[in-house]
């Protein structure tokens, strides 16, 4: 798979992609780096540690975020994406639902779009993958919790997403699949489809788990935003265990010495 001209190798490796949010209101590190310098040095940071793509907000997407215009959004992004692309060897990912958003973007330099509806909020969103030619992550996501059989119903709405794609002209090599932690589920069947996230192999496109100090973990662990470090390195082990070609985090470093390890001790050894 080709992402920003660096060829990722889906099926053998497990890469990062580093959070970087440039929004007021992020549930776990709003406002931290809303502004060009804090945004560029945290960049900086996670490309000294190691990060394979970042992703760059310009909304909050927590429960009960409040939406912001096309334009703000755009003004918080281009910007950034602009200044990353010039002094940075690293894809870039724009994490919008809105075809205006991502086709802005896309002409500041972005090579990925992430979509938390996959497809399905904006009906443009699609065929502006389609034009510029790139990658996309595809994100299960529901307006509510409610399903009939949770996880044939969650397969058929990803089955959805990937029709969408194709319908637009998305080659199978831009594809990547995210199961939506945290959105459109109970806290059960977060867990649930951690656990069973492998089913999504069977669709044949590379697997982004993206569970960095949610929700999940905060109620199991019973801790706060900034005590859930551990928790997510968990799951990254769990994840690379399950065949994830992406984990999306917000401690790169950590996280990546989690992958490392887990890697060394699943591979074949002469004993």
């Amino acid at each position: 798979m080709i992402i920003g001209g660096k060829n990722f190798d889906t099926a053998n490796h497990t890469y990062i992609m580093g959070i970087l949010n440039v929004t007021p209101d992020s549930f776990s590190d709003g406002g931290k780096f809303n502004g060009m310098d804090a945004a560029i040095a945290h960049a900086h940071q996670m490309v000294e540690e190691g990060v394979d793509i970042i992703d760059v907000g310009g909304e909050s997407t927590r429960p009960g975020h409040i939406q912001i215009t096309d334009e703000e959004e755009i003004a918080r992004v281009t910007p950034i994406i602009e200044v990353l692309k010039k002094e940075f060897d690293v894809p870039v990912s724009i994490d919008t639902y809105k075809s205006h958003v991502a086709e802005a973007a896309l002409q500041a330099g972005a090579d990925l779009v992430n979509d938390i509806w996959g497809l399905k909020y904006d009906k443009k969103m699609a065929s502006v993958i389609a034009k510029y030619q790139a990658a996309c992550c595809l994100m299960h996501n529901r307006e509510k919790a409610e399903y009939q059989d949770f996880l044939k119903d969650f397969m058929d709405d990803m089955k959805e997403c990937v029709r969408l794609a194709k319908a637009a002209g998305i080659e199978d090599d831009k594809i990547i699949l995210d199961p939506g932690v945290g959105f459109g589920k109970t806290y059960e069947m977060n867990l649930e489809i951690i656990d069973k996230m492998e089913i999504l192999n069977e669709l044949g496109y590379p697997v982004l788990l993206g569970t960095s100090r949610k929700s999940v973990i905060g109620l199991t662990l019973d801790l706060p935003v900034t005590q859930r470090e551990e928790g997510t390195m968990v799951t990254t082990v769990y994840g690379v265990q399950k065949g994830c070609a992406f984990v999306r985090v917000h401690d790169v470093e950590k996280n990546k010495r989690a992958i490392q390890m887990t890697k060394a001790i699943m591979r074949g050894h002469e004993v």
